[in-house]
C-alpha cells in the first residue's frame, strides 16, 4: 500500500527542490520532518508540507500506520518556465527564467 501527493507549480528551481528531496529520501517520516525543520533551505517548509499531506493521506484515505511509515520515492521535476525580461544597456533586453517545479513523495510502510 502506498500514499501519495503532489505539489505542482511551485514557484522555486527544480535544482534547488532537489537539493532538499535528496536529504530526505529513503527516510522514516518523523526522521524526515525533523530534517526539513532545521534545512535552511527556500524548498524545505514546501517539502514539509508535502510530507505531511501524504502523512494525512496516509492515514485517513488508506488507513496506514503512521509510525511504519517512510519516503519511498521523492522528486522534484521541472514545471513551466515563466519568461520575463530585464531592460539591458542600449536599448536591450535579456530573458530572465523564473523556473517552476511538480514535486511528488511516495510513503510506504516497512
Amino acid at each position: 500500500m502506498e500514499a501519495k501527493a503532489i505539489v505542482r507549480y511551485v514557484r522555486i528551481a527544480p535544482r534547488k527542490a532537489q537539493q532538499v528531496v535528496d536529504l530526505v529520501r529513503g527516510k522514516k517520516v518523523d526522521e524526515a520532518l525533523a530534517i526539513l525543520k532545521y534545512t535552511p533551505k527556500a524548498a524545505a517548509p514546501i517539502v514539509e508540507k508535502l510530507v505531511k499531506s501524504a502523512v494525512a493521506n496516509a492515514e485517513n484515505n488508506n488507513g496506514m500506520d503512521i509510525d511504519r511509515l517512510y519516503i519511498s520515492e521523492i522528486y522534484a521535476n521541472q514545471g513551466p518556465t515563466m519568461k520575463r525580461f530585464r531592460p539591458r544597456a542600449m536599448g536591450r533586453a535579456t530573458t530572465i527564467r523564473k523556473r517552476t517545479s511538480h514535486i511528488e513523495v511516495v510513503l510506504k510502510e516497512k
